[in-house]
């Protein structure tokens, strides 16, 4: 029924992107600070940028298909 997620909310914005690169242009989408923050998780870095977590990961698991 649910999709299964391949990209969570605890995975490292550095290493989403090197292993999936579409992905780079939804943190810029979402304006995720995907370059000084790439460091930090996806849900830290999106908090921090107010940004809906579950929009985002969405969002992010459909271009890393």
């Amino acid at each position: 029924m649910g999709e299964k997620m391949i990209i969570t909310k605890d995975m490292i914005i550095n290493d989403v992107i090197k292993k999936y690169p579409k992905t780079i242009t939804i943190f810029s989408k979402f304006k995720v600070d995907s370059c000084c923050g790439g460091g930090a998780s996806i849900e830290k870095t999106a908090g921090m940028s107010g940004v809906d977590i579950d929009s985002l990961l969405q969002a992010l698991n459909k271009a890393a298909v």
